[in-house]
This record gives structure tokens, sequence and C-alpha cells, in this order.
């Protein structure tokens, strides 16, 4: 799919309780957006497979490391995934297989699956398929986490790039 000026490219990261990984994911991806100039043309956003912590803000370690990165994610408060995101998004990017497992059993068609992706799929160096849940550790792995969603979210944009990228 490619983005128009009618309809963006519309990404959503999963993560378990849309507190820590995922936003980050969401803030990361947004970033790359805007400073390559085609943040109107992408539309990032994230939700949990649980819905724990819908309506809350990010987990405070999550906004320090993003904060310590450069990033604002103050602004974040988790939602559930639905089935409608299905609908509503070109590519479902999940931070772990666990999650990748739970959105493949809620897909209802094969073309529900076929959006569903692992983040960490899309970086060559990556050294695992999950990003690790940081939220029973301390702050440095917060701060881990956010450079393996850095790395791999840097990775997706580029692939993705070409494709929202208006024609000359």
């Amino acid at each position: 799919m490619t983005a128009t000026d009618v309809a963006p490219f519309r990404v959503v990261f999963v993560c378990t309780g849309n507190i820590c990984r995922s936003p980050m994911a969401e803030v990361v991806f947004r970033e790359f957006a805007d400073a390559s100039g085609l943040g109107a043309r992408v539309a990032s956003t994230s939700a949990g497979t649980g819905d724990w912590h819908v309506g809350e803000q990010a987990d405070l370690r999550t906004i320090a490391a993003l904060e310590r990165a450069g990033y604002d994610g103050a602004h974040h408060r988790a939602r559930q995934f639905t089935h409608a995101d299905f609908a509503r998004s070109d590519l479902v990017v999940a931070l772990d297989r666990s999650h990748e497992r739970i959105l493949r059993g809620w897909a209802r068609t094969e073309g529900d699956a076929d959006k569903i992706a692992l983040l960490l799929s899309f970086d060559p160096s990556a050294h695992t398929l999950d990003v690790p849940d940081p939220y029973y550790a301390g702050p440095g792995m917060f701060d881990e986490v956010l450079g393996m969603i850095e790395s791999a979210s840097r990775a997706l944009f580029r692939q993705l790039e070409p494709a929202i990228r208006p024609l000359p």
C-alpha cells in the first residue's frame, strides 16, 4: 500500500498494556516520519493486547527514557487494540511473539493477518525477535529497550519510506 494525500500510511504498534514498549515505538516512529518531512503521510498509534491500563499515561520510566533520548511521550494515553484497528491500519506491529500470537488469533481475515509483523524482524542487527518487557526492571532496561526500538523503527521506516514518499 502507498499513502496518498487523503489517507496516510497507518501503523499501530502493539504490546501488552500500552504503557512501555508500544508507546515508545509510536513516538519514535512518529519522530522518524516528522524528521524526514513525511509526518503528514504517516499515522502512528499504539495499543495494548490487555485493558489493564486503558486511559493511563505511559509508565513514568517510559516517559523518562523517551525524554533522555529527546522524545516527548507525555501525551500518550493507553488503549486496548480492537478488531477495528485491523480495518484502520495498514500495518500492525507486534513488539514480541506473544503479542503476534494474540493478534493472529484476533485476525478475522487473511488480510488482517497479513498486516501483522514483529518490530524486530525489520532490524537485521537484532539478535532476537522479542523486545523485552522492561516493566519489572529498572530505568536502565527502559533505555536498552528504547535503543532496540529505535534501531528497528529506523529500519522499518527506511523500508516504508519509498512507498509513502510522494511521487515527483
